[in-house]
């Protein structure tokens, strides 16, 4: 049996072959893995030392690997889940250690160090403790204002505003998903958000002729992907301008078709593929001191 930090142990009846009790994992006691466990059962909230018996078997989370690098702009870390991210800002900005939250959470600092660290979803007794050692609420920890406009968060202290190098803007364009052109319409200037791809360095996306994306065909305009962190207080963006194109070369429109990351989000029919070329590219990140 191995386990890892955050996995749920589940003991079974013997009879029923039914879960009885189970916990989740918050201390290992060797590096492989292997038992005993220090388990924070879910029926009672107390952790003790387990040694797993015959009728015990471990509920694996899906362990994700970090993001491969140049997917974002450099310099950014493994990939934590937000909850993590947003215990790691509190506790940071408080100028609370790791170990201090872990003590005051009742918790092993390395599983601690887990929750920060990696994708998570830890149990809502976890996030009580963790909330009332950092002096907020569970809801906070869960980024209760997901559905408001981003950008709403405390500023830093001392943000650092600079300038990223084209590697850098490449690389953000390169995390696809949707971004904004801008366009000039018969009523007035407009600007969009589309879902795009990158293919041999240009911006591309799918519409339907008679849309407003359609209008920026033959002339220059201006397309912008950003990534704001709210968790954080930081964020970047990247700004093309170029002039846009129909796609008609058959094998092009084949490698972007099959190659899509996703289906428009309007819906609908849209078969029109537009491309921009970049002929400006620049970008923007606001970031903590040193970074």
């Amino acid at each position: 049996m191995r386990a890892h930090l955050g996995d749920q142990l589940v003991i079974e009846s013997p009879a029923t072959g039914a879960a009885r009790r189970d916990g989740e994992i918050v201390g290992l006691h060797h590096e492989d893995g292997t038992p005993p466990y220090d388990v924070r059962w879910s029926d009672t909230d107390e952790v003790t030392l387990v040694f797993p018996g015959p009728d015990a078997h471990v509920r694996h989370l899906r362990h994700e690997e970090a993001v491969p690098t140049g997917t974002l702009p450099p310099d950014r870390g493994p990939n934590p889940g937000d909850i993590g991210r947003r215990v790691a800002a509190e506790r940071s900005r408080q100028g609370i250690s790791r170990a201090e939250t872990a003590r005051r959470a009742a918790m092993a600092p390395d599983y601690l160090a887990y929750l920060e660290e990696h994708p998570a979803d830890p149990s809502l007794a976890t996030l009580i403790r963790l909330a009332d050692a950092l002096g907020t609420n569970v809801e906070t920890l869960r980024g209760g204002g997901f559905d408001l406009p981003p950008g709403q968060g405390a500023a830093l202290l001392h943000p650092q505003l600079r300038d990223l190098g084209p590697d850098e803007c490449r690389a953000g364009l390169s995390t696809h998903g949707v971004g904004r052109v801008a366009v000039t319409t018969p009523d007035g200037p407009a600007v969009v958000p589309v879902n795009y791809e990158v293919i041999d360095g240009a911006i591309a996306f799918r519409t339907a002729p008679d849309s407003v994306p359609a209008a920026a065909v033959g002339k220059e305009v201006a397309f912008e992907v950003d990534h704001l962190d709210d968790a954080l207080s930081q964020g970047w963006s990247v700004l093309v301008v170029g002039t846009a194109q129909v796609v008609t070369e058959p094998d092009t429109v084949r490698r972007l078709s099959e190659g899509a990351h996703t289906a428009p989000w309007a819906g609908g029919r849209r078969d029109m593929w537009v491309s921009i070329q970049p002929t400006r590219l620049t970008g923007r990140r606001i970031a903590p001191p040193g970074l």
